[in-house]
């Protein structure tokens, strides 16, 4: 058995966290840098509203992963309690219930009856299957949620505010706004790259596909900004 199995899916899902916070900052930052340029604000506006976008809803985002993970994790061990409850007092009824799951996992007959032996000696893994097959429910680490939520906290800022970066050292509002659509573009293609990871997806397709997501996402923003503009002006 790998010991480090258990640390290698941990890091994992930090990495999980990491790539899906940079790829939602990047979104919506851009998103709200070409909305501003769309409408030809001035590039100091863009600055701010970069920046407030990347702490208002990286801190929105952070904090929807924190109350989702906690919550998963309440679920987890309050239906944990009640199933080892139900093992301690009905025990008869639960066995019943291992039966079922044995017999359609395709047990039967001397067989299914040694396999439900086994499992109801070993009343922690009877309640672990029994959360698992029952009930769909796996179990979430107690310090989760908030490592998770730093995580994703950072990554969003950290990846949104590389498209800001250019209108604090470049005066030309178009040449800034060029500069900042390439930094995006490549961190586009990066990110949606590096989410082939999970989902088992060829990186190129998945690099484009973001990229393209992102490049729509940014087209309409802009588009919006500078409707507005030709309607106020």
């Amino acid at each position: 058995m790998n010991s480090d199995a258990p640390k290698h899916k941990k890091i994992a899902s930090y990495l999980k966290d990491i790539v899906y916070g940079a790829n939602d900052g990047l979104v919506t930052t851009f998103a709200v840098i070409a909305g501003v340029a769309g409408a030809s604000l001035d590039p100091v506006i863009i600055v701010f509203l970069g920046l407030a976008n990347l702490l208002a809803d990286g801190f929105s985002m952070a904090a929807s992963s924190f109350l989702a993970s906690r919550s998963e994790s309440d679920v987890f061990y309050s239906e944990r309690e009640v199933e080892h409850w139900e093992v301690s007092h009905k025990p008869d009824i639960e066995e019943g219930e291992i039966r079922d799951i044995l017999a359609k996992k395709g047990y039967l007959g001397a067989d299914l009856d040694q396999m439900t032996a086994l499992v109801i000696k070993n009343k922690k893994f009877w309640i672990d299957l029994m959360m698992g097959e029952e009930l769909g429910l796996a179990p979430v680490g107690e310090a989760r949620p908030l490592k998770g939520a730093t995580i994703t906290f950072f990554a969003f800022v950290l990846a949104g505010f590389m498209p800001v970066l250019p209108f604090f050292f470049i005066y030309s509002d178009v040449s800034a706004f060029w500069i900042s659509s390439a930094v995006a573009g490549a961190m586009f293609f990066i990110i949606g790259a590096s989410r082939s990871v999970f989902t088992k997806r060829k990186w190129l397709w998945s690099g484009l596909e973001m990229f393209l997501i992102g490049g729509l996402a940014a087209f309409i923003s802009y588009a919006v900004g500078f409707l507005i503009r030709a309607v106020i002006s």
